[in-house]
Protein backbone atom coordinates (compact mmCIF):
# COMPACT_ATOMS: atom_id res chain seq x y z
CA UNK A 1 0.00 0.00 0.00
CA UNK A 2 1.57 3.42 -0.71
CA UNK A 3 2.04 6.43 1.77
CA UNK A 4 2.38 9.85 1.55
CA UNK A 5 5.30 11.46 2.93
CA UNK A 6 3.90 14.60 4.64
CA UNK A 7 6.02 17.57 5.84
CA UNK A 8 5.84 17.60 9.97
CA UNK A 9 5.79 20.14 12.46
CA UNK A 10 8.79 19.81 13.09
CA UNK A 11 9.06 22.44 16.13
CA UNK A 12 5.96 24.31 18.30
CA UNK A 13 6.17 27.63 16.48
CA UNK A 14 7.02 26.06 12.56
CA UNK A 15 4.25 26.43 10.47
CA UNK A 16 6.32 25.38 7.88
CA UNK A 17 9.57 25.39 6.07
CA UNK A 18 11.56 25.50 3.24
CA UNK A 19 12.76 21.83 1.36
CA UNK A 20 16.67 21.75 2.02
CA UNK A 21 17.40 18.51 0.00
CA UNK A 22 16.68 15.20 -0.74
CA UNK A 23 18.22 12.20 0.81
CA UNK A 24 16.83 9.52 -1.27
CA UNK A 25 15.83 9.93 -4.72
CA UNK A 26 13.36 8.21 -6.54
CA UNK A 27 13.59 4.19 -6.92
CA UNK A 28 15.76 4.50 -3.82
CA UNK A 29 14.91 1.66 -1.46
CA UNK A 30 13.82 3.12 1.96
CA UNK A 31 14.14 1.18 5.37
CA UNK A 32 12.22 2.46 8.44
CA UNK A 33 13.54 5.36 10.29
CA UNK A 34 15.92 6.34 6.96
CA UNK A 35 16.41 9.85 6.46
CA UNK A 36 14.30 10.83 4.05
CA UNK A 37 14.66 14.65 3.19
CA UNK A 38 16.02 17.61 5.31
CA UNK A 39 13.49 20.88 5.71
CA UNK A 40 15.31 24.35 6.94
CA UNK A 41 12.51 25.99 9.77
CA UNK A 42 13.09 28.94 11.40
CA UNK A 43 15.92 27.57 13.47
CA UNK A 44 17.38 24.77 12.02
CA UNK A 45 17.89 21.97 9.44
CA UNK A 46 15.82 19.31 10.44
CA UNK A 47 15.85 15.71 9.10
CA UNK A 48 12.30 14.02 7.71
CA UNK A 49 12.94 10.29 8.57
CA UNK A 50 10.81 7.31 7.25
CA UNK A 51 8.05 6.05 9.16
CA UNK A 52 7.54 3.21 6.85
CA UNK A 53 9.52 0.94 4.46
CA UNK A 54 9.36 0.57 0.95
CA UNK A 55 10.72 2.16 -2.17
CA UNK A 56 10.42 6.18 -3.40
CA UNK A 57 7.87 6.14 -5.80
CA UNK A 58 7.73 10.11 -6.12
CA UNK A 59 9.09 13.04 -4.87
CA UNK A 60 6.22 15.48 -5.43
CA UNK A 61 7.60 18.46 -3.89
CA UNK A 62 11.35 19.19 -5.43
CA UNK A 63 14.09 20.51 -3.21
CA UNK A 64 14.74 23.92 -2.70
CA UNK A 65 10.87 24.79 -2.99
CA UNK A 66 10.25 27.24 0.05
CA UNK A 67 7.25 28.14 2.36
CA UNK A 68 5.90 24.65 2.29
CA UNK A 69 3.35 24.62 4.85
CA UNK A 70 2.97 21.33 7.06
CA UNK A 71 1.13 18.77 6.12
CA UNK A 72 1.54 19.38 3.01
CA UNK A 73 2.52 16.24 0.52
CA UNK A 74 5.85 16.01 -0.60
CA UNK A 75 6.15 12.56 -1.54
CA UNK A 76 4.75 9.14 -2.08
CA UNK A 77 6.11 5.73 -0.73
CA UNK A 78 5.20 2.28 -2.11
CA UNK A 79 5.24 -0.80 -0.49
CA UNK A 80 8.22 -3.18 -1.91
CA UNK A 81 6.45 -4.87 -5.38
CA UNK A 82 4.02 -2.21 -5.46
CA UNK A 83 3.42 -0.75 -8.99
CA UNK A 84 3.55 2.31 -9.63
CA UNK A 85 0.36 2.77 -11.29
CA UNK A 86 -1.48 4.01 -8.01
CA UNK A 87 0.07 7.18 -7.09
CA UNK A 88 -1.57 9.19 -9.23
CA UNK A 89 -4.53 7.83 -7.33
CA UNK A 90 -3.35 7.91 -3.77
CA UNK A 91 -2.56 11.26 -4.59
CA UNK A 92 -5.78 12.53 -5.95
CA UNK A 93 -7.85 10.82 -2.86
CA UNK A 94 -5.15 13.10 -0.88
CA UNK A 95 -6.22 16.07 -2.75
CA UNK A 96 -2.90 16.72 -3.32
CA UNK A 97 -1.12 17.28 -6.54
CA UNK A 98 -0.46 14.84 -9.43
CA UNK A 99 2.62 16.17 -10.60
CA UNK A 100 5.88 16.88 -8.98
CA UNK A 101 6.22 20.43 -8.34
CA UNK A 102 9.55 22.72 -9.39
CA UNK A 103 11.71 24.39 -7.10
CA UNK A 104 11.98 28.07 -7.91
CA UNK A 105 14.43 29.03 -10.45
CA UNK A 106 16.65 32.18 -9.95
CA UNK A 107 15.92 34.94 -12.69
CA UNK A 108 18.84 35.05 -15.04
CA UNK A 109 19.85 37.64 -17.58
CA UNK A 110 20.26 36.25 -20.90
CA UNK A 111 23.39 36.25 -22.92
CA UNK A 112 23.95 39.38 -25.12
CA UNK A 113 23.39 38.74 -28.67
CA UNK A 114 23.73 40.61 -31.78
CA UNK A 115 20.54 42.27 -32.80
CA UNK A 116 18.98 40.25 -35.54
CA UNK A 117 19.21 37.08 -33.17
CA UNK A 118 16.97 35.75 -30.66
CA UNK A 119 18.61 35.88 -26.57
CA UNK A 120 18.91 32.02 -25.95
CA UNK A 121 16.88 31.45 -22.10
CA UNK A 122 19.19 31.17 -19.57
CA UNK A 123 19.99 28.08 -17.85
CA UNK A 124 18.14 26.56 -14.79
CA UNK A 125 20.60 26.71 -11.99
CA UNK A 126 19.58 24.43 -8.64
CA UNK A 127 20.99 25.73 -5.49
CA UNK A 128 20.26 24.88 -1.81
CA UNK A 129 18.70 28.14 0.22
CA UNK A 130 21.62 28.00 2.65
CA UNK A 131 23.81 28.08 -0.73
CA UNK A 132 22.05 30.88 -2.21
CA UNK A 133 22.60 33.02 1.28
CA UNK A 134 25.99 32.39 1.55
CA UNK A 135 26.77 32.87 -2.12
CA UNK A 136 24.98 36.64 -1.68
CA UNK A 137 26.72 37.60 1.45
CA UNK A 138 30.31 36.46 0.41
CA UNK A 139 29.36 38.23 -3.59
CA UNK A 140 29.67 34.91 -5.40
CA UNK A 141 28.18 34.47 -8.79
CA UNK A 142 26.32 30.97 -8.57
CA UNK A 143 26.66 30.02 -12.38
CA UNK A 144 30.36 29.56 -12.17
CA UNK A 145 30.01 27.55 -9.32
CA UNK A 146 29.67 23.35 -10.13
CA UNK A 147 27.65 21.71 -7.92
CA UNK A 148 28.55 18.34 -6.07
CA UNK A 149 24.33 17.57 -4.45
CA UNK A 150 21.75 15.28 -5.51
CA UNK A 151 21.51 15.72 -9.57
CA UNK A 152 23.92 18.42 -9.22
CA UNK A 153 22.73 21.03 -7.25
CA UNK A 154 24.94 23.58 -5.27
CA UNK A 155 25.02 23.45 -1.50
CA UNK A 156 27.20 25.12 1.16
CA UNK A 157 30.12 23.13 0.75
CA UNK A 158 30.15 24.28 -2.81
CA UNK A 159 29.93 27.89 -2.29
CA UNK A 160 32.54 27.30 0.59
CA UNK A 161 35.16 26.05 -1.90
CA UNK A 162 34.41 28.66 -4.36
CA UNK A 163 34.69 31.46 -2.04
CA UNK A 164 38.38 29.85 -0.71
CA UNK A 165 39.35 29.41 -4.65
CA UNK A 166 38.75 32.89 -5.29
CA UNK A 167 42.31 35.48 -5.35
CA UNK A 168 41.73 38.70 -3.18
CA UNK A 169 40.85 41.66 -5.08
CA UNK A 170 43.09 44.36 -5.16
CA UNK A 171 42.18 47.29 -4.07
CA UNK A 172 41.66 50.20 -6.85
CA UNK A 173 42.63 53.67 -5.07
CA UNK A 174 40.23 54.90 -8.27
CA UNK A 175 37.33 52.33 -8.09
CA UNK A 176 33.96 53.46 -7.45
CA UNK A 177 32.61 53.63 -3.92
CA UNK A 178 30.40 50.24 -3.86
CA UNK A 179 26.20 50.28 -3.65
CA UNK A 180 24.85 49.33 -0.63
CA UNK A 181 23.87 45.79 -0.21
CA UNK A 182 20.58 44.06 0.78
CA UNK A 183 20.39 40.44 2.09
CA UNK A 184 17.05 39.37 2.19
CA UNK A 185 16.09 38.14 5.85
CA UNK A 186 16.11 34.48 6.54
CA UNK A 187 13.70 32.46 8.48
CA UNK A 188 15.95 32.49 11.54
CA UNK A 189 16.33 35.99 11.21
CA UNK A 190 13.02 36.53 11.22
CA UNK A 191 12.06 34.28 14.09
CA UNK A 192 14.40 36.13 16.37
CA UNK A 193 13.21 39.77 15.40
CA UNK A 194 9.85 38.25 15.83
CA UNK A 195 10.46 36.87 19.29
CA UNK A 196 13.17 39.48 20.67
CA UNK A 197 9.89 42.36 19.97
CA UNK A 198 7.42 40.12 21.44
CA UNK A 199 9.26 39.92 24.51
CA UNK A 200 10.68 43.62 24.66
CA UNK A 201 7.40 44.75 24.03
CA UNK A 202 5.41 42.44 26.42
CA UNK A 203 7.44 41.00 29.30
CA UNK A 204 7.82 43.36 32.14
CA UNK A 205 11.53 42.90 32.45
CA UNK A 206 13.55 44.36 35.24
CA UNK A 207 17.48 43.93 36.25
CA UNK A 208 19.23 43.08 39.04
CA UNK A 209 23.35 43.54 38.70
CA UNK A 210 26.25 42.26 40.82
CA UNK A 211 30.06 42.02 41.26
CA UNK A 212 31.60 38.70 41.74
CA UNK A 213 35.08 38.28 42.67
CA UNK A 214 36.51 35.32 40.22
CA UNK A 215 40.23 34.69 41.64
CA UNK A 216 39.37 31.30 43.62
CA UNK A 217 37.05 30.11 40.46
CA UNK A 218 40.06 31.15 38.21
CA UNK A 219 42.51 29.19 40.11
CA UNK A 220 40.24 25.91 40.29
CA UNK A 221 40.15 25.90 36.32
CA UNK A 222 43.44 26.45 35.81
CA UNK A 223 44.51 23.48 38.43
CA UNK A 224 41.03 21.31 36.65
CA UNK A 225 42.63 21.52 33.44
CA UNK A 226 46.47 20.51 34.58
CA UNK A 227 46.44 17.53 32.13
CA UNK A 228 42.63 17.00 31.86
CA UNK A 229 41.47 15.36 28.52
CA UNK A 230 38.53 17.70 28.77
CA UNK A 231 39.28 21.43 28.93
CA UNK A 232 36.72 23.91 31.11
CA UNK A 233 35.99 27.08 30.66
CA UNK A 234 34.99 29.71 32.99
CA UNK A 235 31.09 29.46 31.20
CA UNK A 236 31.44 25.96 31.79
CA UNK A 237 31.18 26.92 35.54
CA UNK A 238 28.73 29.46 35.15
CA UNK A 239 26.19 26.96 33.70
CA UNK A 240 26.73 24.62 36.67
CA UNK A 241 26.16 27.87 39.11
CA UNK A 242 23.09 28.95 37.28
CA UNK A 243 21.63 25.45 37.42
CA UNK A 244 22.67 25.22 41.16
CA UNK A 245 21.04 28.54 42.42
CA UNK A 246 17.94 27.11 40.42
CA UNK A 247 17.59 24.39 42.80
CA UNK A 248 18.27 26.92 45.69
CA UNK A 249 16.17 29.54 44.88
CA UNK A 250 13.26 27.48 42.56
CA UNK A 251 11.08 30.14 42.21
CA UNK A 252 13.07 31.58 39.34
CA UNK A 253 12.87 28.09 37.35
CA UNK A 254 9.45 29.21 35.72
CA UNK A 255 7.59 30.11 32.91
CA UNK A 256 4.62 32.28 32.84
CA UNK A 257 1.45 31.15 31.03
CA UNK A 258 -1.99 32.89 30.58
CA UNK A 259 -3.95 30.40 33.38
CA UNK A 260 -1.01 29.36 35.14
CA UNK A 261 2.80 30.31 36.49
CA UNK A 262 4.78 26.83 35.57
CA UNK A 263 7.63 25.55 37.74
CA UNK A 264 10.01 23.13 36.00
CA UNK A 265 11.26 20.33 37.18
CA UNK A 266 14.60 20.10 36.01
CA UNK A 267 17.31 22.64 35.54
CA UNK A 268 18.20 22.98 32.03
CA UNK A 269 20.10 26.00 31.09
CA UNK A 270 20.08 27.47 27.39
CA UNK A 271 23.58 28.27 26.29
CA UNK A 272 23.62 31.47 23.84
CA UNK A 273 26.12 30.85 20.50
CA UNK A 274 26.65 33.27 18.29
CA UNK A 275 25.99 31.46 14.41
CA UNK A 276 26.38 33.04 11.22
CA UNK A 277 22.15 33.41 10.76
CA UNK A 278 22.14 34.76 14.41
CA UNK A 279 21.84 33.70 17.71
CA UNK A 280 20.56 30.06 18.66
CA UNK A 281 20.17 28.71 22.58
CA UNK A 282 20.89 24.94 22.37
CA UNK A 283 19.99 23.74 25.77
CA UNK A 284 21.95 21.73 28.89
CA UNK A 285 19.19 19.29 30.96
CA UNK A 286 19.78 19.11 34.18
CA UNK A 287 22.67 20.93 34.27
CA UNK A 288 22.46 20.59 38.47
CA UNK A 289 23.22 16.93 38.55
CA UNK A 290 25.82 16.91 35.65
CA UNK A 291 29.33 16.88 36.69
CA UNK A 292 31.37 20.00 34.77
CA UNK A 293 33.34 17.71 32.55
CA UNK A 294 30.03 16.33 30.73
CA UNK A 295 28.53 19.87 30.67
CA UNK A 296 31.86 21.09 29.03
CA UNK A 297 31.75 18.43 26.40
CA UNK A 298 28.07 18.56 25.81
CA UNK A 299 28.22 22.75 25.04
CA UNK A 300 31.45 22.07 22.38
CA UNK A 301 29.07 19.38 20.76
CA UNK A 302 26.23 20.86 20.76
CA UNK A 303 27.66 24.66 19.82
CA UNK A 304 29.36 23.05 16.92
CA UNK A 305 25.98 21.83 15.55
CA UNK A 306 23.98 24.87 16.18
CA UNK A 307 26.83 26.82 13.95
CA UNK A 308 25.77 24.26 10.78
CA UNK A 309 21.84 24.30 11.71
CA UNK A 310 22.17 20.56 12.64
CA UNK A 311 20.41 20.87 16.22
CA UNK A 312 16.96 18.95 16.76
CA UNK A 313 14.06 21.14 17.35
CA UNK A 314 14.07 19.43 21.36
CA UNK A 315 17.57 20.96 22.10
CA UNK A 316 16.74 24.32 21.85
CA UNK A 317 12.86 24.39 23.12
CA UNK A 318 12.09 25.10 26.23
CA UNK A 319 14.76 25.36 28.79
CA UNK A 320 14.72 27.16 32.40
CA UNK A 321 16.69 29.99 32.24
CA UNK A 322 19.44 31.94 29.69
CA UNK A 323 23.09 32.23 29.99
CA UNK A 324 24.40 34.97 27.86
CA UNK A 325 27.98 35.16 27.94
CA UNK A 326 29.65 38.01 25.80
CA UNK A 327 33.14 38.21 28.25
CA UNK A 328 34.86 36.71 25.87
CA UNK A 329 34.80 39.95 23.63
CA UNK A 330 36.00 42.20 26.05
CA UNK A 331 32.31 43.07 27.36
CA UNK A 332 32.17 44.23 30.70
CA UNK A 333 28.13 44.64 31.41
CA UNK A 334 25.09 44.39 29.37
CA UNK A 335 21.59 43.81 29.68
CA UNK A 336 20.06 40.84 27.76
CA UNK A 337 16.33 40.19 26.44
CA UNK A 338 14.57 37.37 27.87
CA UNK A 339 13.79 34.84 25.86
CA UNK A 340 10.39 33.53 26.36
CA UNK A 341 8.67 31.26 27.50
CA UNK A 342 11.55 31.46 30.53
CA UNK A 343 11.59 33.74 32.94
CA UNK A 344 15.16 34.87 33.00
CA UNK A 345 18.85 35.42 30.97
CA UNK A 346 21.83 36.12 33.08
CA UNK A 347 23.78 38.07 30.93
CA UNK A 348 28.25 37.34 31.67
CA UNK A 349 31.00 40.14 31.25
CA UNK A 350 34.67 39.62 31.43
CA UNK A 351 36.12 38.80 34.43
CA UNK A 352 38.75 42.01 35.19
CA UNK A 353 41.92 42.73 37.16
CA UNK A 354 39.94 45.78 38.96
CA UNK A 355 40.56 47.61 42.32
CA UNK A 356 38.69 46.47 45.18
CA UNK A 357 38.31 46.87 49.01
CA UNK A 358 39.03 44.07 51.07
CA UNK A 359 37.19 42.53 54.34
CA UNK A 360 39.92 44.43 56.37
CA UNK A 361 38.75 47.21 54.46
CA UNK A 362 42.24 47.42 52.76
CA UNK A 363 42.74 48.68 48.89
CA UNK A 364 43.51 45.41 46.72
CA UNK A 365 43.56 43.90 43.26
CA UNK A 366 41.08 41.14 42.20
CA UNK A 367 39.80 39.73 39.07
CA UNK A 368 36.08 41.02 39.03
CA UNK A 369 33.42 39.60 36.58
CA UNK A 370 30.14 41.77 36.59
CA UNK A 371 26.87 39.59 35.84
CA UNK A 372 22.88 40.73 35.10
CA UNK A 373 19.77 38.95 35.48
CA UNK A 374 17.08 40.29 33.49
CA UNK A 375 13.57 38.82 35.01
CA UNK A 376 9.95 38.67 34.26
CA UNK A 377 8.27 40.43 36.67
CA UNK A 378 5.13 38.75 36.26
CA UNK A 379 7.29 35.37 37.77
CA UNK A 380 10.06 36.84 39.55
CA UNK A 381 9.54 39.60 42.63
CA UNK A 382 12.43 41.89 42.71
CA UNK A 383 13.19 39.87 46.41
CA UNK A 384 13.11 36.55 44.56
CA UNK A 385 15.57 37.85 41.89
CA UNK A 386 17.71 39.38 43.81
CA UNK A 387 18.32 36.24 46.10
CA UNK A 388 19.08 33.58 42.95
CA UNK A 389 21.71 36.51 42.23
CA UNK A 390 22.72 36.27 45.73
CA UNK A 391 23.19 31.88 45.42
CA UNK A 392 24.79 32.54 42.27
CA UNK A 393 27.71 34.61 43.37
CA UNK A 394 28.23 32.72 46.42
CA UNK A 395 28.87 29.78 43.79
CA UNK A 396 31.10 31.13 42.02
CA UNK A 397 33.17 33.19 44.85
CA UNK A 398 33.70 29.40 46.89
CA UNK A 399 33.55 27.08 43.51
CA UNK A 400 34.16 24.04 45.17
CA UNK A 401 30.63 23.90 45.55
CA UNK A 402 30.42 23.85 41.91
CA UNK A 403 32.23 20.41 41.73
CA UNK A 404 29.81 18.62 44.66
Amino acid sequence: MAHLIKLPSVAADTSGGTLHQWLKQEGDTVAVGDALAEIETEKAIVEINAEHAGVLGRIVVQAGAASVPVNTVIGVLLAQGEDASGIDRVLAEAGAAATPSAAPAPTAAPAPAPAAETPAPAARLFASPLARRLAAQWRIDLQSVAGTGPRGRIVRRDVEAARERAPAAAPSPLAARPAARRVPHTGMRRAIARRLTESKQNVPHFYLTVDCRMDALLALRAQANQGGAVKLSVNDFIVRAAALALREVPEVNASWHEDAVEYHAGADISVAVATDGGLVTPIVRDADVKPLSAIAGEIVELAARAKVNRLKPEEFTGGSLTVSNLGMYGIGQFAAIINPPQAAILAVGAAERRPVVDENGALAVASVMTVTLSADHRVVDGAVGARWLAALRKLLENPVRILL
